[in-house]
């Protein structure tokens, strides 16, 4: 019996409808190969939501996530805070995973990078608690213990599965209250795993060394502005942000979206990238193996076709190529194979 899994569609902004419409595409090859089902439920958010009904995220929108078994966001505009930021607490998603990983003929700075950030994701300055205080503003911090136990646990249950390290990135020696707090709970959850290596790193020397020696971090635990800035970083390492997937993952819910914006400047023209989405795509089917491990080789076939795409040439203008979003895509899911 084919199994099947509802999905909720956030097309987004700008360029979003372009690089899910290629990722749709895939996951139309995905269910013919592995005899998976989908049932995508249209839940649009975002700047043109917000244009045409007054609000970037509708109450049919969240019960149309709350309702699915994931999600699978494009990129939104002007308002992401209004929209991914609110969902990710609403839905409790703390743990924000963002791979980084070099692949075939692109121009990253080594061609054996494969690390990925553990960014807590609900907490840090993004509570957006700020105040007017005369001539001033102030923004407060909130690091939780609660906070930074899960987000740790996650980061060394997936370095277990990797097999190599664990670096805690912060800043405890100027903010010792907060970074301090979650550099001693980091600290303490490294000694519930000790098969995994467990070192500290400030974040000005951990952005400085992901430029000069990318290749030596595997998986990076931090903060919510720390892990955004450094995130961007990395992708640039391997490559730049079309290739940049992401996972926003709770306990019961999880969101896939690609780290890029909505790049309003080339909207319309099918140039965009669509690897990062269909990447997210990938990681949202790793999600799904936990109902049904036939997911776990969907997931691997997908990151198969996209090597074997990118090693033919076969890539939008952003990366030195010439072909269209919808060619990429088209591309991808002709390269699924089931093995």
């Amino acid at each position: 019996m084919m199994r099947r899994f509802s999905i909720a569609l956030m097309g987004g902004d700008g360029i979003g409808p372009e690089v899910t419409e290629a990722a749709l595409t895939v996951l139309d090859a995905i269910s013919e190969k592995f005899s998976l089902n989908f049932e995508i439920i249209d839940a649009p958010a975002g700047d043109a939501r917000l244009k045409k009904t007054g609000t970037a995220l509708p109450k049919d929108t969240v019960n149309a996530v709350r309702d699915a078994d994931a999600c699978l966001k494009g990129p939104v505009g002007e308002s992401a805070m209004d929209v991914i930021v609110k969902l990710r607490q609403m839905f409790d998603l703390y743990a924000n995973i963002r791979p980084a990983k070099s692949y075939p003929t692109i121009n990253a700075l080594r061609p054996d990078v494969d690390l990925v950030i553990v960014r807590e994701n609900t907490e840090d300055l993004y509570k957006g608690i700020e105040a007017d205080m005369g001539d001033s503003a102030i923004a407060v911090r909130v690091i939780s213990r609660k906070a930074s136990e899960r987000i740790a646990e996650h980061a060394f249950k997936l370095a277990e599965t990797r097999g190599r390290d664990v670096v805690a990135v912060h800043k405890a020696n100027v903010m010792k209250k907060t970074c301090g707090l979650f550099a001693n709970v980091a600290r303490e959850v490294s000694q519930r795993h000790m098969k995994v290596s467990f070192r500290e790193m400030y974040v000005d020397a951990c952005a400085m060394s992901l430029i000069r020696n990318p290749q030596d971090f595997d998986v990076i635990l931090t903060m919510n502005m720390f892990g955004d800035i450094l995130s961007d970083e990395a992708a640039q390492v391997v490559g730049g942000l079309g290739l940049a997937p992401s996972a926003n993952i709770g306990d019961k819910k999880a969101l896939f979206e690609p780290v890029h914006g909505a790049a309003p400047d080339i909207a319309g023209k099918g140039i965009a990238n669509p690897v990062a989405t269909i990447l997210s795509m990938k990681m949202m089917f790793e999600w799904l193996a936990e109902r049904d491990a036939k997911c776990s080789k969907a997931a691997q076939s997908i990151e198969n076709a996209v090597v074997g795409v990118l090693e033919k040439g076969i890539k939008t203008p952003e990366l030195g190529g010439k072909k269209s979003t919808k060619e990429v895509g088209r591309a991808i899911a002709s390269a699924i194979l089931v093995k």
